[in-house]
């Protein structure tokens, strides 16, 4: 199955970004976490990735808080964009893209950090 590969490869990108991010989720079709931050008295979300009917969905919030992280984004990953954090791949994720995810993922991660989102 093409998009429990792709979730799994996802999975991998945002479970290694770093410290002070606290698993919320973790099962076979959804891995979810936040920052060990609270704001405005509630935990912020950082990122997930699920699995849903026919494709398989990469959350990104800091995206979303700071768009200028995708001005060096490849064509290929702009494509797969739904609304303003989230990219669903409906077929296995190529290396290009797989590459992408995780130089975008590792920016979101040190500009929330950069902020104090997240306290490592």
């Amino acid at each position: 199955m093409e998009e429990k590969d792709s979730f799994e490869k996802l999975k991998k990108v945002l479970s290694a970004v770093g410290k002070g991010l606290e698993v919320k989720t973790d099962s076979p079709n959804n891995y979810y976490l936040n920052t060990n931050k609270e704001v405005k008295g509630k935990e912020m979300f950082f990122g997930a990735v699920q699995i849903r009917k026919s494709y398989v969905a990469y959350h990104l919030f800091p995206v979303y808080t700071n768009p200028e992280l995708l001005d060096e984004l490849p064509n290929s990953l702009k494509k797969r964009m739904q609304g303003k954090s989230c990219f669903n791949f409906k077929k296995d994720i190529t290396d290009e893209q797989l590459t992408g995810i995780n130089e975008l993922t590792k920016s979101a991660y040190n500009k929330f950090l950069e902020i104090g989102y997240i306290d490592a």
